[in-house]
């Protein structure tokens, strides 16, 4: 027996005796609910920034503490994007059994006004384009960019460029890449409907940050429906966990929703409880999705 099987025992003789000292309904989710939740590592960037977490632990923390299979990793957790660090990164993964379900790139977003900042951050998407399929990334987030309500002509004709470019690399390395609705132009649906309509590429997709639209609550809410059937990736921000979560991600889940259900933290404090909170009530409403009373 090998030293990694010993661990994995180990671990699990701890998780099971774990469980039997609580409740049975706080007691882990079914693994096949597990496997679509995961927890962005935005969400420890409090730890991250004073020094008491990396990519590493990060996964160790997603995989032994939360009992995930899939990892969500922000890029300012890499420090940077060689192979050989990524290959490193990919064996942890593989030797945690988790899979890549979202690399969140920022700093590369196609629109910038100052063409020098456009040329960084297109080779910075490249780089991490390149690092994805070595991760085994299933979906790449890149922001579309431009920091206003709405794009020109040029910007949305170069950004419609960009993700096609993207879009192909992904599709020839068996993943998805696409923007998310979180900041400038791209927050607002009528733009990101018209974006994901122009590139029209199969490998192109949306990453939802749920409820993070512009405009009114109306309007965000019917963003959330209409963008429900194009989504790839999940984030879920705390108050959609403390508010109307069964009935966002019960959108998701009409839809056909086949990505990952994804925690995202903002506070910067108390994460490893508060992420823990989040955790619990998606699972929970996944759980009775899946088993609804009959």
């Amino acid at each position: 027996m090998n030293s990694v099987t010993r661990r994995a025992l180990f671990v699990r003789s701890l998780a099971a005796g774990a469980a039997a000292a609580i409740p049975a309904a706080a007691a882990p989710a079914p693994a096949s609910t597990k496997s679509r939740i995961s927890v962005l590592s935005y969400s420890f960037r409090g730890l991250l920034k004073e020094g008491k977490m990396d990519v590493f632990g990060y996964l160790e923390t997603s995989k032994h503490r939360y009992g995930l299979d899939a990892a969500d990793i922000w890029n300012a957790f890499l420090p940077n994007t060689e192979e050989s660090f990524v290959r490193k990164i990919r064996e942890a993964l593989d030797e945690r059994e988790m899979v890549l379900a979202d690399l969140c790139v920022d700093q590369a977003n196609v629109w910038e006004d100052d063409p020098a900042a456009r040329e960084k951050n297109y080779q910075n998407a490249l780089a991490h384009l390149k690092a994805a399929p070595i991760l085994g990334a299933r979906f790449v987030r890149i922001d579309a960019g431009c920091r206003r309500d709405n794009w020109t002509n040029q910007e949305f004709d170069h950004i419609v460029k960009r993700y096609k470019e993207y879009a192909r690399f992904a599709q020839d390395h068996g993943f998805k890449v696409g923007a998310e609705n979180h900041w400038g132009a791209e927050k607002f649906w009528p733009n990101l409907k018209k974006l994901y309509e122009a590139v029209g590429h199969p490998a192109f997709g949306l990453s939802i940050h749920i409820g993070g639209w512009g405009g009114s609550e109306e309007e965000k809410a019917r963003a959330d429906r209409e963008a429900a059937p194009w989504t790839c990736h999940t984030h879920i921000p705390w108050n959609i966990t403390e508010g109307p979560l069964e009935e966002k991600l019960k959108t998701l889940w009409d839809a056909g929703y086949q990505g990952y259900y994804s925690i995202e933290h903002h506070t910067a404090k108390n994460e490893y409880s508060e992420v823990a909170v989040q955790l619990a009530k998606v699972r929970n409403v996944l759980d009775r999705l899946k088993s609804p009373a009959s």
